[in-house]
């Protein structure tokens, strides 16, 4: 079905991003840097075209960018929408239907400039391996935050006493947020380990939006808004 969405235009900020934008891709317009763990076959999507892709003997799945707006500098842009829509046709461990948990994160490989590795990621909700209609899958990020907020967590470091991952020593949630290097939707929850595992599963309308402030709104009047259809 078409939705009317609305793109606030007016800045937050002389950092950071506009309220308002919009890098969710609906693949109406070429993938625009995504894959799902390097496939790129399309098919069906919720609605239109999207990513339709089998999986054979992988340890998960990665629906990932490392290209365009999807990398660089996320912080000091308000509070970010991150979303998926996925499609599941079967999740298969050696002959059985096993669930899948996804999670979204954000990686730095170069988080403080010396080649240390960081991301931050947060649990979105379960895939199920008996197969599942196109459900969408999000969450939001204050991209301001100095501490990971409820939800969220590090990896690149571990925990010495739980031996869980965590932000290695000397980097924050703000030096990942400042130097983002790819942005997934992934079945590879860090901490755990996985076995070959066959996915047949599609994608569709993934990526990020920025959630207008309800300051923000009261600037629609002064004429900074530009109308776009939005794919759902």
């Amino acid at each position: 079905m078409m939705k009317q969405a609305l793109v606030i235009t007016a800045i937050i900020g002389s950092t950071g991003l506009a309220a308002g934008q919009d890098f969710v891709n609906d693949f109406e317009s070429g993938l625009n840097g995504w894959s799902v763990s390097g496939r790129e076959t399309t098919g069906p999507g919720n609605p239109g075209n999207g990513l339709d892709v089998f999986l054979l003997d992988v340890f998960g799945s990665e629906t990932r960018n490392s290209t365009g707006a999807y990398v660089g500098d996320y912080s000091n842009s308000g509070e970010l929408e991150f979303t998926i829509d996925v499609q599941i046709d079967s999740i298969d461990f050696f002959g059985s239907p096993v669930p899948r948990e996804l999670v979204v994160q954000l990686k730095s490989f170069d988080a403080d400039g010396a080649g240390t590795f960081a991301s931050i990621w947060a649990p979105i909700g379960v895939l199920d391996g008996n197969g599942m209609d196109w459900t969408t899958f999000s969450t939001t990020l204050d991209s301001s935050a100095t501490e990971l907020p409820s939800g969220w967590f590090g990896a690149g470091g571990e925990d010495p006493v739980t031996f869980e991952p965590i932000l290695p020593d000397g980097i924050s949630i703000q030096d990942v947020l400042a130097n983002v290097d790819q942005l997934e939707f992934t079945t590879f929850v860090p901490g755990f380990f996985f076995g070959f595992t066959n996915f047949d599963m599609s994608v569709d309308n993934v990526g990020y939006r920025v959630v207008p402030a309800p300051a923000s709104l009261g600037l629609v009047g002064l004429g900074g808004l530009a109308a776009c259809r939005r794919r759902r």
